[in-house]
């Protein structure tokens, strides 16, 4: 079964275990999480540190189609909720017909290195551009997630590993089936 999201194990490894020693060297980004009831703002943190630009490459990779990921505390009930945004194709309405296409030069996704990249403003400048994607906002389970540590020696590495494993589960389940579509 293909992945949406991985850990970069391989990358770690080959680094002394980079994201441990991120976190640790930036233990101040979790600061606001210390002794929280709810793992969900140490998790989103977590997330944070694990993707770029806060590390390059990220320890959390994904699937090439996948533009955009963030975790985020819901506003309304403080849930996990997970804002990914996805490169899709263009809607049946749109490619049943040509008629609105008109000779007007229009462009899609732009690829660079196997990667769906945004026009630049010299490209925006040249013509038009319609590119499809779908945002996907979806609540992510609390039960795996680890309890956000008490302070910054009391493992959060440790806890930053865990929370992104389940992150990266959970997301996966969610987007898979998604992916697999198109």
């Amino acid at each position: 079964m293909a992945k949406a999201f991985w850990i970069d194990q391989e990358l770690d490894r080959d680094r002394d275990g980079r994201y441990g020693a991120h976190v640790r060297k930036n233990v101040d980004e979790f600061a606001e999480t210390w002794g929280d009831i709810a793992p969900v703002t140490f998790a989103c943190a977590a997330w944070r540190m694990a993707v770029p630009p806060a590390i390059s490459p990220g320890h959390v990779r994904w699937d090439r189609r996948v533009l955009d990921a963030t975790c985020v505390r819901n506003t309304w009930d403080g849930t996990l909720l997970a804002e990914v945004r996805i490169v899709s194709p263009l809607p049946e309405q749109l490619t049943t017909s040509r008629e609105w296409w008109r000779d007007r030069g229009w462009r899609g996704w732009q690829e660079v290195f196997g990667q769906y990249v945004e026009p630049t403003q010299q490209d925006l400048s040249r013509g038009p551009f319609v590119r499809a994607s779908l945002l996907v906002q979806a609540p992510i389970p609390l039960e795996e997630l680890p309890a956000a540590p008490q302070g910054p020696h009391d493992g959060v590495e440790e806890a930053a590993h865990r929370a992104l494993a389940v992150l990266v589960k959970e997301l996966n389940a969610l987007l898979v089936p998604v992916l697999d579509r198109f």
